[in-house]
């Protein structure tokens, strides 16, 4: 379904190397030609290091057996700024790589290198070789070598620009080795960098924080916190205005956390007021679904919408492996909405709204009925739930409305004083 494929969106705030598992795996599932997706696969990478690679990529899609002259020469140069950049910082990489000096190096930074400096002869220009070293690294595939190199350049380096932009190249070299520990601890440091940070313009802030939610989905999708850490992140009042004005498409996936995380079903409802006002700027299956059923009550769409929800997921990179779960999970939003408006229902029409076979529906029911705590009970004669109305105390409606507020106080407060 290449109407709700959102590698496009994505491409503009990924890194080129970030982008590439995006279109191997689109690629595998037949939304585009597979000739353009070879050819969009070699554009993105002709301008990377990865020469070997690109070089493989350019014979497929001319179907060749040799490469042109100016592979070897490409080649030739990388390898030659590698042997350079590895000499120019032999001496610093030996020093930092001391446990003893290790040991001693502190918070100040300013500290830190006037230590490198008197006693083991580093400059400022060895610690900015170790950024250059490290780029290269990246740029040439090896994310390992990269990451050790931009971590190091990070704690010593004085300029705050290069220290972002190493970090981002942290993130990005852990999220392509998979060491998905180690990439959330990078993800968290580079927010608080990110919120910390006074750039030049809001922006320039708003671009930052649109990249930070599009790399977090590698983060968040494949780590055991992440499905929390993405509803904790994208609902703080800034990222929401992010997704608003930015990257409306990112609700996708805050739906797909909240409806797959039971323990956070009660951020449904500000979930949907969100929805509401982005509504005239972006829509897919997964929207519309919580919209018809939390917004207009047509149940019958809702259905509809969810079945769509199985193709949708199915083509995204990120929420593939999610599918089943959160069908699953769907289903019981839907089903406690339906049941909670509702004071008797049919078995069998719920069933198919459900898509369900009716005997797995009745024993879903009544799993539902036992986690929700709902007053009701199944008439198996007739075949349907009767439901008792019950309604919260007053008391109980307005801390509902109001425990938010606390919070809310605090983001305002805190933004204020910056």
């Amino acid at each position: 379904m290449a109407e709700y494929d959102l590698t496009l969106h994505m491409i503009p705030l990924l890194d080129r190397q970030l982008v590439f598992p995006l279109l191997e795996f689109v690629s595998t599932r037949d939304v585009y030609k597979a000739e353009d997706m070879l050819k969009a696969k070699f554009e993105l990478l002709s301008h990377t290091s990865m020469v070997d690679f690109t070089g493989s990529l350019y014979k497929d899609i001319h179907d060749v057996d040799e490469l042109p002259a100016e592979f070897a020469e490409k080649r030739a140069e990388v390898i030659r700024k590698l042997e350079e950049s590895e000499q120019k910082t032999e001496h610093i990489r030996e020093v930092i790589e001391n446990p003893e000096v290790a040991g001693s190096l502190r918070q100040d930074k300013l500290q830190n290198m006037k230590l490198l400096g008197e006693s083991y002869q580093c400059t400022p220009e060895m610690v900015l070789e170790l950024y250059n070293y490290g780029q290269l690294q990246y740029n040439c595939g090896n994310y390992g070598g990269s990451a050790d190199l931009l971590f190091h350049f990070s704690i010593l380096s004085t300029d705050p620009e290069l220290t972002l932009s190493a970090m981002w190249g942290k993130l990005a070299s852990e999220i392509l080795l998979g060491n998905w520990e180690v990439a959330y601890e990078d993800m968290l440091k580079l927010k608080e960098t990110i919120e910390k940070t006074h750039f030049k313009s809001p922006t320039e802030q708003l671009q930052q924080r649109s990249w930070l939610l599009h790399w977090s989905l590698f983060v968040f999708f494949n780590h055991p916190k992440g499905r929390d850490g993405i509803v904790d992140t994208f609902l703080l009042p800034q990222y929401i205005s992010t997704i608003q004005n930015s990257c409306p498409w990112m609700l996708r996936y805050l739906i797909a956390a909240v409806v797959t995380n039971r323990r956070r079903r009660n951020m449904m409802q500000e979930l949907v007021k969100i929805i509401q006002q982005t509504t005239h700027t972006y829509r897919d299956p997964v929207t519309e679904f919580v919209e018809a059923l939390y917004v207009d009550f047509d149940f019958d769409r809702a259905a509809s919408k969810l079945e769509q929800c199985e193709d949708v997921l199915d083509q995204d990179f990120f929420l593939t492996r999610a599918v089943d779960d959160f069908l699953e999970n769907a289903r019981f939003f839907f089903a406690e909405v339906y049941c909670r408006i509702h004071k008797r229902i049919d078995m069998v029409g719920l069933s198919k709204k459900l898509g369900m076979k009716q005997e797995d529906c009745e024993k879903w029911i009544v799993k539902l009925i036992r986690d929700t705590r709902m007053d009701a009970k199944i008439d198996f004669k007739d075949n349907t739930v009767v439901m008792n109305p019950s309604y919260n105390p007053i008391y109980q409606q307005v801390i509902e409305r109001t425990k938010a507020l606390v919070f809310r106080s605090q983001v305002i407060n805190g933004a204020i004083e910056k």
